[in-house]
Parts: C-alpha cells; structure tokens; sequence
C-alpha cells in the first residue's frame, strides 16, 4: 500500500483518476491516517459525459464503425445526401 500526503494530493488531483493501487491518505501533522482509496474496477465515463442526455446515448464496441457513421450523417445533413 502506498502513502500519501494530503498536500500531494491537493498539489496533483490527477493521481485519483489515475488511480491502480491501494494508497493511504496521510495527514503529516497529525501523523495519522485519514483515508484508505480503492481504485474502481471498471469506470465507465459515458454517463458522466452525456449529461441529461445519458438514456439517449448508445454504447458501441467498434469506434471506427461509429465514426464512419457520424461522418456519413453529418456529410448528409450538409450536401443533402441520403444513405
């Protein structure tokens, strides 16, 4: 288990979503512990980043596929083009 202090912490936030191993939060003055942190096994950012819009949004598997389809509709919607 690592340690570290709550000034690193504040100093560099991203080691929370970055997180792979256990670490112990450390508060130096008090020289005690005040926190263990656990990494999530999965994490999935989809619905944070869909907003209201998280029922509307659809998961896909193959990226290159989605964008293929994206580029098709939008070239589309701008040149009057239909599939």
């Amino acid at each position: 288990m690592y340690s570290i202090s709550i000034g690193e912490l504040q100093k560099n936030i991203s080691l929370l979503t970055q997180l792979t191993d256990v670490f112990a939060i450390i508060d130096k003055r008090k020289n005690q512990r005040v926190a263990i942190v656990h990494p999530i096994k999965k994490h999935s950012i989809i619905g944070s980043m869909a907003g209201k819009y998280r029922d509307r949004v659809t998961k896909c598997d193959d990226l290159t596929t989605a964008k293929e389809l994206a580029m098709m509709e939008m070239m589309g919607e701008k040149y009057g083009f239909t599939n």
